[in-house]
């Protein structure tokens, strides 16, 4: 019995090669979604990489300007597609619209709302990818369990047909089946923790987007709080004179 059970390949390999067609489909699928998870973990990892990066670089220039407009001259220096540089010209584009309006609080209701919608936009880009993070963490522990339960039902039925409790009839079957959880767990484990560290990332992402919007928010408010005071001050000046 020992012997039988000596020359049964055991390896990872050996015990796919002679795994049922079914429990062989369930590996594959969970192999093929954990390169899936690798491949988002890569290209994501790189692009969140370099877009807090620039964005940290954009706060920081834009950190002494005191005016809308002088932070659009900044912005001229900003890379290509630039994120700042959008929401300036949201709020840039609210002024222009807003232009004959003398109601200084709609205006900045307006922009407010827009630079909001842009921001979530912007989040909603970075998030790219996070859904089938979470589907392969969640379903790919139980698409391994039913390989396993598909694999032992088989080996019973192996063990009911040759009537025979010999362990080297026994073993392959089930080591084939709880491969396919092992295959699971390997697949959903690193799809959870890159999740994970995607959604925290994602999550300092969207503050620091939110801190550049209220940042231009503040310019807006102050440019058009001085252009109201300006005539107030002009005719105090008069009345003095």
């Amino acid at each position: 019995m020992t012997n039988d059970l000596m020359q049964t390949d055991l390896s990872v390999w050996g015990m796919y090669h002679h795994a049922d067609i079914v429990v062989k489909v369930v590996m594959i699928g969970l192999l093929l979604a954990s390169v899936v998870t690798w491949a988002i973990f890569f290209s994501k990892s790189a692009e969140l990489s370099s877009a807090k990066r620039r964005l940290k670089q954009e706060q920081k220039a834009l950190a002494g300007v005191g005016s809308l407009q002088e932070a659009s001259d900044i912005s001229a220096r900003f890379k290509a597609q630039s994120l700042t540089t959008q929401l300036l010209k949201e709020a840039e584009n609210e002024l222009a619209l807003s232009g004959p309006s003398a109601d200084n609080d709609g205006i900045k209701e307006r922009t407010s709302f827009r630079l909001e919608r842009r921001v979530a936009f912007f989040s909603r880009h970075a998030g790219r990818g996070n859904g089938f993070l979470a589907t392969i963490g969640a379903i790919a522990p139980f698409v391994g369990l039913f390989g396993t339960v598909w694999g032992i039902m088989n080996s019973f039925i192996g063990i009911a047909q040759t009537q025979t409790t010999n362990l080297a009839v026994v073993a392959p079957g089930i080591a084939e089946a709880l491969l396919a959880t092992a295959v699971g767990l390997f697949a959903a484990i690193p799809a959870v923790v890159i999740y994970n560290v995607f959604a925290r990332t994602i999550a300092s992402y969207k503050a620091t987007l939110g801190d550049v919007a209220a940042q231009i928010m503040l310019l807006q408010s102050r440019d058009l709080d001085l252009a109201a005071s300006a005539p107030q001050h002009a005719t105090q000046k008069l009345r003095v004179g």
